[in-house]
């Protein structure tokens, strides 16, 4: 059988169905994940595309023909699957899901003990050999057995966990589910809250009848945007297909960057913890760093990607860690990022603080102007280097370092440049301390990025 070594990506199985991958394809990755972890258990979860379902019994009996038992929960959001691996103690677990892509597409992320992701550094790349120099052992000689498990309420309980609910006030709260998972679980949760919610978009349809469940796409949030505006709520949140991220929207029906949730959610976590340690993403703006001092905590910048973000918060005993993308993750949830922890706290500390979201996030919209990440074509990903490298020869009377891509620290402006995993693209994240420097220096960067 033939497999596309192009679904195999950085931090996932990625791809369209039929054409990429299919029913074949992932009963061999299933025996793949299965010889890779060796004998126990595995947590499998699936999201609401049309595929999920088939995929998920080909990836299953693939796990159980290598002799590994499997715990089915079923329809789930991706941070439901880390849940269950980490409470329950088992080896790993894989989500069927293609999370923010469209409809078309399907894929698989995948988990060891303690929810620690698998990726093209370790994991996807071992079951890629496998399958590509047909190295798979035979199947064992006992199949595994495969078991129901309902986590909804357990998981719920984890997840409020981290709020005092008694505390939260009864705003008027827009959520938009895109048909995704979230339509199944958000209501768990704030049933339980005293919140007024209007709810769109919560039938759970792999078909996305209304908008693709990616909210960073600015049409995706048409709904949403304006329902806030009509109603003049005190917040929107949306969410990705697989749920292990949230979004926000101000009164305004402004859209707040990930630099700036991860600056709130940091002085969320330190409130109640100072001097903790924060993990967060090379592209974040200063606002994260400079939030994190205030409550006399350590920051620390790290890598993109949540491989890199979870071991450097284990290493670290990181309290709380964010990338501006819109993964927020927690010690206390098992070093993983979840979609529904996040809107919680946001929540809470509007409570405590007693201002609305437009209010907390005042001081940073006034101090911190940053261009958002810009993504740039480029012919071949054999051209990017030069790039790099020119944009150091260029700026290299700044502060230079290469921890992902380049970045480069001046007084009044900063930028990091990076190349992305999978596509030959470059991503542009810049920031300065007046809109006018942002934006000079922003078309300055471009300009040698596209030249």
């Amino acid at each position: 059988m033939a497999i596309n070594p192009e679904i195999f990506k950085a931090y996932d199985v990625r791809g369209l169905y039929p054409g990429e991958l299919n029913e074949d394809t992932f009963h061999e990755l299933g025996r793949a994940f299965a010889v890779f972890l060796g004998p126990g258990t595995v947590a499998v979860t699936r999201d609401m595309r049309v595929s999920s379902p088939t995929l998920t019994r080909a990836f299953i009996d693939g796990v159980l023909k290598q002799g590994v038992h499997v715990l089915d929960a079923g329809l789930a959001g991706t941070d439901m699957m880390y849940y269950a691996v980490a409470s329950k103690g088992l080896m790993g677990g894989a989500q069927i899901t293609a999370s923010h892509n469209p409809k078309q597409y399907n894929g698989c992320k995948m988990v060891k003990a303690e929810a620690f992701p698998l990726s093209g550094e370790s994991g996807i790349r071992e079951m890629k050999e496998m399958l590509f120099t047909n190295s798979l052992p035979a199947p064992a000689a006992t199949r595994g057995t495969a078991t129901p498990l309902d986590i909804m309420a357990p998981y719920v309980d984890h997840v409020m966990g981290f709020i005092d609910p008694t505390v939260i006030q009864a705003f008027n709260t827009v959520l938009d589910a895109g048909s995704g998972i979230a339509g199944a679980v958000a209501p768990h949760l704030f049933d339980r809250l005293p919140c007024r919610t209007t709810k769109l978009c919560f039938e759970v349809d792999g078909t996305f009848p209304n908008h693709e469940a990616n909210p960073l796409i600015e049409e995706n949030r048409q709904d949403i945007t304006a329902e806030v505006i009509r109603q003049k709520a005190d917040i929107g949140i949306a969410w990705d297909g697989d749920a292990d991220r949230c979004f926000f929207i101000d009164g305004s029906g402004e859209f707040i960057a990930g630099d700036f949730i991860t600056a709130l959610l940091a002085e969320a976590a330190l409130m109640k913890q100072p001097g903790s340690t924060i993990v967060y993403d090379v592209r974040a703006s200063y606002a994260v760093k400079d939030t994190v001092a205030r409550y006399n905590g350590r920051a620390l910048m790290n890598r993109v990607g949540h491989a890199f973000i979870k071991r450097r918060m284990r290493e670290e005993d990181g309290l709380f860690g964010g990338e501006v993308t819109g993964h927020y993750y927690f010690k206390d949830n098992f070093y993983a990022d979840n979609g529904f922890i996040p809107a919680l706290l946001i929540l809470e500390l509007m409570s405590r603080k007693g201002q609305s979201l437009r209010d907390l996030l005042a001081p940073l919209r006034e101090r911190y102007f940053i261009s958002g990440e810009i993504n740039t074509k480029v012919k071949s990903m054999a051209d990017i280097p030069a790039k790099i490298e020119r944009l150091a020869k260029e700026y290299g009377h700044g502060h230079v370092y290469r921890l992902d891509g380049i970045s480069v620290e001046f007084d009044d402006w900063h930028f990091n440049v990076r190349a992305s995993n999978t596509e030959p693209l470059l991503r542009l994240n810049l920031e300065g301390t007046t809109p006018e420097i942002m934006e000079k220096r922003r078309d300055e960067v471009l300009d040698i990025i596209r030249g």
